[in-house]
């Protein structure tokens, strides 16, 4: 007897809450393959979106996570924080497959894209215009919410439109 697929069709509640997900976050846990070892590495990265909702963060050199993404640019990242009480795992989050794609200081997207971060992320102004800082654009390729206890759904990149 085959096994019940624990995901539930997509719906348009569904599709709401991954996107508020996205538009909501400040931070996330950004999984990444060390270059070197090829073991996983998990870092807790600093979250905004670019003017089309994708997940963007500004990221240092010095970071463990920056040569990792320039050596190989897929990336999974969590998005969803629980209140202070309650069950961690009965709230929501949004697990996202990704291609990171650096926006470096030269590139003519940088200063619109500084902006518009500055905008949403005012407190990065002490460290925005330091020499070692990147953008990195988290281009989604598809995503696993997980809405609470029993409520697993798939989603592809085009289900996250903003």
């Amino acid at each position: 007897m085959p096994e019940k697929d624990p995901f539930q069709p997509l719906d348009a509640d569904s599709r709401a809450l991954a996107r508020q997900l996205i538009d909501t976050a400040t931070s996330g846990a950004l999984a990444t393959t060390n270059p070197e070892t090829g073991a996983p590495n998990v870092t807790r990265i600093a979250i905004g979106t670019d003017t089309d909702g994708t997940p963007v963060t500004l990221i240092s050199g010095l970071a463990s996570h920056t040569p990792a993404l320039r050596a190989d640019p897929r990336c999974a990242l969590m998005l969803g924080e629980p209140p202070a009480k309650g069950d961690p795992l009965a709230f929501p989050r949004l697990m996202l497959d990704c291609r990171a794609a650096f926006i470096e200081r030269t590139d003519p997207a940088f200063a619109p894209l500084r902006d518009h971060f500055l905008a949403q992320r005012p407190k990065s102004k002490l460290y925005i215009d330091l020499p070692d800082f990147a953008f990195a654009r988290l281009e989604i390729d598809r995503a696993t919410l997980n809405g609470g206890f029993g409520k697993a759904f798939r989603l592809a990149a085009d289900d996250l439109s903003a």
